[in-house]
Formats: C-alpha cells, sequence, structure tokens
C-alpha cells in the first residue's frame, strides 16, 4: 500500500564542517595527502629510482601508522543515511568521508526536498578514457539517494539500486547528484536521482531501499 510521503525535518544529515584543529581535521588533512598521493599515482610515469624511493617513504608512512594507535572499534553503518555519531560516519564513509582517502569525496546537502551532491572525480576514476567508471557513479548514487530515502524518518538499506548511463560522465569536472524521496509502500522506500555534468544529463537513477529495524541489526553484529 504506498503511503504519502512526508518529509522529515532532519538538519543532522547535513554533513558537518570538518574543525579546522582537533582529531578530526588531522584525520581529514591525513586523507587529503594520501588522496594526493593515489591521484598523482595514477597519472605518474616515473623512471624506476623514483619509484622505488616513493615506495620507500611511503613503506615507511604504512609502517609508522601501524605502529600507532589500536584498530577503531565498530562504530555502526558506514553509510550516511543510517549513521548514528554522524561525525563518525561522514568522515569514515567511503564516499563521503573527509578521513576516508578512498572518498573522493562527495559534498552533499539538504536542499528543500532534495540532497544535493557536488564532487569532481580524478584520474583514479577513470574507466573509459577521460570519464568517470560507472561503477563510481553507481556508488554516488547509493550514497546520494541513501540520504534521500532517510528523509522520510524511517531508513532502510538499499534493496535495487538501477543506473541509467545516458552520456559520458567526464574526469576533472564538477558534477552535481540530485537525489529526492519519490514514495513509501510498506516497507519499501522508492527513491530517484539524476547526475548532471554542467547542463548535460550523464546517467539518472532509481533505487528501492528497505526499512529494517537498525537496532536489531547492530545486536547481530556484535
Amino acid at each position: 500500500m504506498e503511503q504519502a510521503v512526508g518529509l522529515v525535518e532532519t538538519p543532522q544529515w547535513n554533513v558537518p564542517p570538518v574543525p579546522a584543529t582537533g582529531v578530526r581535521a588531522e584525520a581529514a588533512r591525513l586523507a587529503d595527502a594520501a588522496r594526493r598521493i593515489i591521484e598523482r599515482l595514477a597519472r605518474a610515469d616515473l623512471a624506476e629510482t623514483d619509484l622505488a624511493g616513493a615506495a620507500r617513504q611511503l613503506e615507511e608512512a604504512a609502517e609508522f601508522l601501524e605502529s600507532r594507535g589500536a584498530e577503531r572499534r565498530y562504530w555502526g553503518f558506514g553509510e550516511a543515511a543510517n549513521a548514528g555519531d554522524t561525525h563518525a560516519f561522514f568522515d569514515r564513509s567511503p564516499i563521503i568521508g573527509s578521513a576516508n582517502p578512498l572518498a573522493v569525496p562527495i559534498t552533499m546537502t539538504i536542499d528543500d526536498d532534495a540532497v544535493v551532491g557536488h564532487v569532481t572525480f580524478g584520474a583514479a576514476y577513470e574507466g573509459p578514457p577521460g570519464c568517470v567508471h560507472g561503477g563510481f557513479l553507481a556508488a554516488s548514487f547509493d550514497e546520494v539517494l541513501g540520504m534521500a530515502q532517510s528523509l522520510g524518518g524511517n531508513p532502510g538499506m538499499t534493496g535495487t539500486l538501477t543506473v541509467r548511463y545516458r552520456n559520458p560522465t567526464p574526469l576533472h569536472q564538477e558534477l552535481r547528484f540530485v537525489g529526492r524521496l519519490d514514495r513509501v509502500e510498506g516497507r519499501k522506500i522508492f527513491t530517484t536521482g539524476t547526475c548532471h555534468a554542467g547542463g548535460q544529463l550523464t546517467a539518472e537513477a532509481e533505487g528501492i531501499f528497505i526499512s529494517v529495524d537498525f537496532e536489531r541489526f547492530l545486536e547481530s553484529r556484535g
């Protein structure tokens, strides 16, 4: 049975800014440095001696990090829509996390009834020549639509995600994702989204999320 869609006031899903100082600031700084390395490695044509020198320095950095601190405890969900401690999850997300070097990251805000994300993919995310790999676009839609479905107040987890690639999506150009909550039918939450590069539609998506009891999910993880 289809339910009327009513958006819930959820200002906590606006990604909190990284402070200028402190642990979060330094974690984001470290991740930014790692992103620079990843981007450079994706484009670099270096001599053997340069590769060896860089490898030694990175090995030293890896050993330093491995010798410091304890393993991060399991905080819960790495997806923005299902986060509990928003600072922790937004920072650690593999899609939008400021402290996760795997993330580009996407910056997301809530604008009226939509979630809007902005991102520029570099060479490390290349699929077809000069274009973003479709898998990274799909992951981005999953995150944007995941935040959009949370606006109904009863968030769930991804059931299905359908992406239609309309035009090549360029690297090194700002992209704009928009996700919206469409309707709710029982436990199913329906969402839609688009991706534009400038004025051109490059991809669109539909996602169905299934509402779950996250407390029981966490208990099952131990």
